[in-house]
């Protein structure tokens, strides 16, 4: 693989690809910034996927379309099958109230989503940009997806429509996310989110009093969880991240609940620890209701799916992975090997190779309106993602 990636780079039309990336590198980093001051809260991608295909248009890229989920597709190569999928998701987790504008500070672009997934997305149209001015013809279809629904509660939502398709079924899988050139995520950390709600009958903090409480509940299962033994390997995280209910200062609340979010590289292991924490929310509520007053209501307790996203892994052995850490190495950086949850996840759990990699440079605080991106190696993570493409196609 060293030798096919080593080959790639000094083919004539890859180096004409290579020369425009960093001619166009301003152009690019233009357009970063312009995707990232559009709105795209998760499920409310519209106007950014509108530029992306425009910009697919523009391109010339073949059957260029909005899907029923909202992703927006075209195609390099040959027709006839999916192909090789290169993938960045449109949105991001800040909501329609942010301020998206991004600002200058010395060599950093900040702003929120500069880097997750403006960079991505900006990438994505900068592989496709090159391997149409330097004439590039992989010798699969390159399908150019910019996916909806990527982050939290969008459950990877555009990935696994796509897969809803029985055509839909790629020689491999590439999800283009965020900045960086030495990170090559190979396996899929898989998650499931859910909402614990115990409900009781509520009153008075006085009068009332002895009634059972959804709130102890709440405390005694939020303690409990804490203490579940989770193994060092294959790893995983239990971590209870909201909790809410009451209606007053002074009133025993009729509702409260708590939402968890569960974690593990491996299937297993997160139905495992899915089993778990049943247990203690089931122990919570039996506490509660074995404590209150007799003859008063017991506490009922719901559980509701908040997500689900699959586990696995591309073998490292796998020539697609080799190709990422050939192209990385061949870069001048050193590859790492790494796990993450990105739509890559969908593929993986289909059976399909996939990774995901970042497009260069360097990047912090992402989630928070803090984010960074700075410019360091730009195109030298495009071009990887567009080498490994095409290595990948050609084995």
């Amino acid at each position: 693989m060293e030798q096919l990636v080593a080959d790639l780079l000094e083919r004539r039309e890859v180096c004409a690809a290579r020369e425009w990336l960093e001619c166009h590198d301003a152009g690019t980093l233009a357009l970063q910034r312009a995707l990232a001051e559009i709105p795209a809260p998760t499920g409310a991608e519209e106007l950014r996927g509108a530029l992306v295909a425009e910009r697919f248009e523009e391109l010339n890229l073949a059957d260029v379309r909005r899907d029923g989920a909202g992703n927006v597709l075209g195609r390099l190569g040959p027709n006839g099958g999916v192909g090789v999928v290169l993938a960045a998701h449109l949105d991001t987790v800040f909501g329609p109230e942010t301020d998206l504008t991004v600002r200058d500070a010395g060599p950093r672009l900040v702003g929120p989503g500069i880097g997750d997934n403006a960079r991505g997305l900006a990438a994505l149209l900068a592989v496709a940009g090159a391997c149409r001015a330097a004439g590039i013809e992989p010798p699969l279809p390159l399908t150019f997806a910019a996916t909806v629904g990527e982050e939290g509660h969008g459950d990877l939502r555009g990935a696994k429509h796509l897969f809803e398709d029985p055509a839909f079924r790629p020689h491999a899988f590439i999800a283009v996310d965020g900045a960086g050139l030495e990170r090559v995520v190979h396996r899929a950390l898989g998650s499931r989110r859910m909402r614990a709600t115990f409900r009781g009958p509520g009153g008075h903090s006085w009068a009332a009093f002895g009634v059972a409480n959804p709130a102890h509940a709440v405390g005694i299962a939020t303690s409990q969880i804490h203490d579940i033994p989770l193994p060092p390997r294959p790893r995983a995280s239990a971590s209870v991240v909201r909790l809410g209910g009451g209606s007053g200062l002074n009133t025993i609340p009729q509702e409260a609940w708590l939402e968890l979010d569960l974690r593990s590289e491996h299937e297993a292991a997160l139905e495992s620890l899915y089993g778990s924490v049943a247990q203690v929310l089931g122990r919570a509520l039996d506490l509660v209701n074995r404590r209150r007053t007799a003859g008063t209501t017991p506490l009922t307790l719901q559980l509701d799916s908040l997500g689900q996203r699959p586990s696995g892994a591309t073998d490292e052995q796998h020539p697609l992975v080799r190709a990422a850490v050939a192209a990385t190495r061949a870069l001048g950086a050193t590859p790492a090997l790494a796990a993450a949850s990105t739509d890559a996840n969908v593929a993986i759990s289909r059976g399909v190779p996939g990774i995901a990699l970042g497009a260069g440079g360097r990047g912090g605080d992402a989630h928070l309106p803090s984010e960074w991106y700075e410019n360091v190696n730009g195109p030298a993570g495009i071009l990887r993602a567009l080498v490994v493409a095409l290595a990948v196609a050609e084995t």
